[in-house]
């Protein structure tokens, strides 16, 4: 019989076929290897694998190199001025709750006197070593604790005239004792880094 080209043809597939089909049920040393597996919640066994984690580095531009260095310079103050800020919070707040309900100025005065001293004592000393900047977050996070900015505060301490006095004296420095505390906007950072020195400290609010 005289094998034509077609013949030949069919031939070779069939050969290379049959080899395909022995070494297809071979096994080599990576076919059995284990790997993770995750399962779905329907009973599905889906592979993984954990890879090693990669490092980036790329330099910092203009834009970000400003705002890691400002947000640097509120994270210092914020460890600074933060534990004043509850302590004179937590007297301040109980001031206040005694002063509810009274109505009578010498009564008033003689509460709130009793407490100013303390005050005076435990921070006298140590505010007046603040910069100008981290006195504008203390009064940031004094109002995050009371619920009262600067102002109000002196002007029910001390009366209106203290607190217009010093209300000037704020502005000089470019600060201002009305200022409030927005913790979802333009203090959005000021919050997460107070977030995280109650964590780290076990501060309470």
């Amino acid at each position: 019989m005289r094998l034509t080209q077609k013949h030949i043809i069919c031939l070779v597939l069939f050969f290379f076929t049959a080899i395909a089909f022995v070494k297809a049920q071979q096994r080599g040393p990576l076919d059995t290897m284990r790997v993770h597996a995750f399962i779905t919640p329907e009973g599905d066994t889906i592979p993984e694998s954990v890879l090693p984690s990669v490092e980036v580095f790329a330099k910092l531009t203009g834009p970000w190199k400003n705002y890691w260095a400002d947000w640097t310079r509120l994270r210092n103050a914020v460890y600074v001025t933060y534990p004043y800020a509850i302590a004179a919070s937590r007297i301040m707040n109980d001031v206040n709750a005694k002063l509810n309900g009274v109505t009578d100025k010498k009564k008033r005065r003689e509460i709130i006197k009793s407490r100013e001293k303390e005050l005076k004592k435990e921070f006298a000393d140590q505010l007046v070593k603040l910069s100008v900047y981290q006195g504008k977050v203390l009064m940031k996070l004094i109002n995050r604790q009371t619920g009262n900015n600067c102002y109000e505060i002196i002007s029910e301490y001390k009366g209106f005239f203290n607190a217009a006095f010093w209300q000037t004296i704020a502005f000089v420095f470019g600060s201002n004792l009305k200022q409030s505390y927005n913790p979802s906007g333009d203090d959005a950072d000021m919050e997460k880094i107070v977030k995280d020195v109650e964590k780290m400290y076990g501060y309470k609010s």
